[in-house]
C-alpha cells in the first residue's frame, strides 16, 4: 500500500491532489509504523532487529521530508535543485521498504548471501577463539588459517593507518603491534608444531605461554584501535556539535547569495566526509553486530542527507522569498543535527561494550569505590594476574564461560523474563562472566581486589535467590519439593563458602593467587547448581500453566512480579513505535497545505 500510494505522490502535478493523497499516505505509514514497530519487538535475531530499527529511523524521518521536499518542488517545478532533493527522499524510502521487506520475508534480492561481518572486532574475536582452540585440540585447523585470518585484521587495520584523520601517535602504534602480532603467531605456530610431533610438558607449557602472548598482542592491537576511533569520534562530534555551517547555509540562502552558498556547500561537503570516515572506522570497533549495523546507518544517513542539504540550500537561495524552500532546508538541517546527536549516543555505547558495560551479555557491577572498603580488602594490595598465572586458571576460566552460556540458554526459555528467579539468575550469570573476563585479563575487573569483591556481590545475589526458591517451594504440591528445597539449602552452603573465601585476609603474590583460584571454583560450583535449579522450577511453573496443580493458586508475589513487568513494559512499547503520535498529528493537521 505504502509503496503504491508513493508511486503516486511521485507524479502529482497540484497542490489539492498532492494534499489529498499524502493525507492516504500518512494514514497508511502510521498503521505501518505499528506493524512493523511489532514485528521488530518479535524478532529473536538482535542483527535483524537492528535493521529494521534502522529502516524505521529512515521512514520516519523522511516522510516529513518528503512532505517539505514535494511541497518545495510544486511551489517551484522549473527549480532543478529541488526536483533533485525531492527524488532523493523517494529513492532512500524505496531502499529502507526493501530493507523491511527482506526482514520480514527473510530473503534478499536476487539470491544475494548476507554479508560476513568484516569488522576489525569481529576478526579479532574469531582469530583469538581460534588460537585458544589449541589448548583441547592441536589439530582442527591448518596454521595456514592463522595466518591467512591475521593476514585479513592487518589489512583492515589499513582503514586506520591510510586515514588522513587517525592521529601520528596512533598510526604508529598500530604498525607496531602489527608487527608484533606476526612475531607473536610465528612463534606460536613454531611451538604448535613441534607439540604436534611430541607433546611434552613443556611443550605444552610453552604453547599455553605463546597463545596468551598471541592474544595479548591482539588485546592490544584490538585497544588501540579502538582508541584511535573513539578519539577521532569524540573530537570531531564536539568540533561539530555547533552546526555554524548549517546555520550559515540557512542565513546566506535567505539572503539569496549564491556564491556564499556554494563556499558553505563545500564546507559541509567536507564535514560529511569526515563524519563518514568517522562512521567507518567506529564500525570496525563497534563490538557488537546490531551496533555494526547502526554504524553503517549512520554513515548512509550522513552520505545521503549531505547532498539533500546542498540541494535544499541551492533551492532557497534561488528562491529566497519562498516560505517552503525555508521549511524544506529546516528539515533536512534538522535530520543531520539529529543523527549527530544519535552519534554521541552510539559512542557512548561502543565505550560500554569496549568496557564491559554492555554488549553480548550485561554485566551487573558493584565495584568498590575509594574509602569504601572494608578492612580486610584495606590490607590487600591491587594487583594484575601475570602470564603464567593466567595460563595457570584458563581452564577453570573457561568452564565458567561455559557455565555462563548455559545458565543463559535456560533462562531464555522462560516466559516470563520478569520473574525473580529469572532476574537472580541473569544477574548472577553476567557476574559470573565478568570474572571469566578477568581470568583473560579482560573486562571492568582489573585487579584481584575487584575480583573479591565482585565474588562477594556475587554470593549475595545467589543468597537471595536460595530465598526466593523457598519463597517458591511454598507454592509446590508437587514430588519434586523436597528436591527444589534441598536446591536451595545447597545453593545457600555454596554462596557462604564463597562469601568466606572472598572475604579471607592473604598476604603474599603465592597466597593471593590461591585466593583468587579457590574463588573461580566455588563460583563455578554455584554456577553448576543454577544450572540445575533453573530447569527445575521452569518445568515446575510449566506444569501449573498446563493445569496440572502443582502450584497453589493465585501467589501474591507473583501477581507482583506481573504487574510490575506490565506496567514497565507499557513505555517502551510507545518508544518502539517511531514517531507515530507526531505523524498521526501531523495527517490530522494537513488542511494548512490548501490554504498556502
Amino acid at each position: 500500500q505504502v509503496l503504491a500510494t508513493m508511486e503516486q505522490l511521485e507524479k502529482v502535478s497540484s497542490f489539492q491532489e498532492f494534499v489529498q493523497i499524502f493525507s492516504q499516505f500518512g494514514n497508511e505509514m502510521v498503521e505501518f509504523a505499528h506493524l512493523t514497530g511489532d514485528r521488530q519487538n518479535d524478532l529473536k535475531d538482535e542483527k535483524k532487529k537492528a535493521r529494521m530499527a534502522a529502516s524505521r529511523a529512515v521512514l520516519e524521518k523522511c516522510t516529513m521530508m518528503l512532505l517539505t521536499a514535494s511541497k518545495t518542488c510544486l511551489r517551484h517545478p522549473d527549480c532543478e535543485s529541488a526536483r533533485i532533493n525531492k527524488d532523493g527522499v523517494f529513492h532512500r524510502m524505496r531502499l529502507a521498504l526493501e530493507q523491511v521487506i527482506e526482514i520480514v520475508t527473510d530473503s534478499r534480492p536476487n539470491g544475494e548471501n548476507e554479508m560476513a561481518p568484516i569488522s576489525i572486532y569481529s576478526g579479532i574475536k574469531e582469530f583469538k577463539n581460534k588460537v585458544e582452540g589449541l589448548r583441547e585440540n592441536l589439530y582442527f585447523l591448518s596454521k595456514e588459517n592463522l595466518s591467512t585470518m591475521l593476514e585479513v585484521i592487518l589489512e583492515h587495520t589499513e582503514d586506520f593507518t591510510d586515514s588522513a584523520y587517525t592521529s601520528h601517535e596512533h598510526r604508529e602504534h598500530i604498525l607496531e603491534l602489527s608487527k608484533q602480532a606476526k612475531m607473536e603467531l610465528e612463534q606460536l605456530v613454531s611451538v604448535w608444531m613441534q607439540a604436534q610431533n611430541q607433546k611434552t610438558k613443556d611443550l605444552m607449557e610453552d604453547l599455553e605461554v605463546a597463545i596468551l602472548k598471541t592474544c595479548q598482542c591482539m588485546n592490544e592491537l584490538k585497544r588501540e584501535v579502538h582508541s584511535a576511533a573513539t578519539s577521532l569520534a569524540a573530537d570531531l562530534l564536539k568540533y561539530h556539535m555547533d552546526h555554524m555551517v548549517l546555520k550559515a547555509l540557512k542565513i546566506t540562502g535567505v539572503e539569496g547569495n549564491l556564491e556564499a552558498v556554494a563556499e558553505y556547500t563545500c564546507k559541509l561537503s567536507e564535514q560529511k566526509e569526515q563524519l563518514v570516515e568517522m562512521c567507518r572506522l567506529l564500525r570496525h570497533v563497534s563490538g557488537t553486530e546490531p551496533l555494526e549495523i547502526t554504524c553503517i546507518h549512520a554513515e548512509d544517513t550522513f552520505q545521503v542527507t549531505g547532498p539533500q542539504i546542498i540541494s535544499a540550500a541551492e533551492t532557497l537561495a534561488l528562491h529566497p522569498s519562498s516560505k517552503i524552500a525555508k521549511e524544506n532546508l529546516e528539515v533536512f538541517c534538522e535530520a543531520w543535527e539529529s543523527q549527530l546527536s544519535d552519534m554521541s549516543t552510539l559512542l557512548r555505547e561502543i565505550n560500554d561494550v569496549f568496557e564491559g558495560r554492555r554488549g553480548e551479555k550485561r554485566v551487573y557491577l558493584s565495584l568498590p569505590r575509594p574509602g569504601k572498603h572494608n578492612a580486610n580488602l584495606k590490607a590487600l594490595k591491587p594487583v594484575k594476574l601475570d602470564t603464567e598465572e593466567q595460563a595457570k586458571i584458563a581452564k577453570l576460566g573457561l568452564e565458567l564461560h561455559l557455565l555462563t552460556s548455559d545458565v543463559d540458554s535456560e533462562t531464555e526459555k522462560w516466559e516470563d523474563q520478569e520473574n525473580e528467579i529469572v532476574q537472580h539468575g541473569q544477574g548472577m550469570s553476567s557476574m559470573a562472566y565478568s570474572m571469566y573476563l578477568f581470568t583473560r585479563g579482560e573486562g571492568l575487573l582489573k585487579t584481584t581486589q575487584d575480583l573479591f569483591h565482585q565474588a562477594e556481590i556475587f554470593a549475595a545475589e545467589g543468597t537471595k535467590l536460595a530465598s526466593a526458591l523457598h519463597a517458591f517451594s511454598d507454592q509446590v504440591h508437587d514430588d519434586d519439593k523436597p528436591l527444589l528445597l534441598l536446591e536451595a539449602e545447597k545453593l545457600i552452603s555454596t554462596c557462604k563458602q564463597l562469601q568466606i573465601t572472598a572475604k579471607a585476609s592473604v598476604q603474599g603474590k603465592s597466597a593471593t593467587f590461591t585466593k583468587v583460584d579457590a574463588c573461580i571454583l566455588k563460583t563455578r560450583n554455584v554456577m553448576t547448581l543454577l544450572c540445575q535449579v533453573l530447569p527445575l522450577c521452569c518445568k515446575l511453573l510449566r506444569k501449573n500453566k498446563a493445569g496440572n496443580g502443582c502450584l497453589k493458586p493465585a501467589p501474591l508475589w507473583r501477581e507482583d512480579r506481573i504487574q510490575t513487568g506490565t506496567s514497565a513494559r507499557t513505555p517502551e512499547r510507545r518508544v518502539e513505535t517511531f514517531g507515530i503520535k507526531s505523524l498521526e498529528n501531523h495527517v490530522t493537521n494537513m488542511t494548512f497545505l490548501e490554504s498556502k
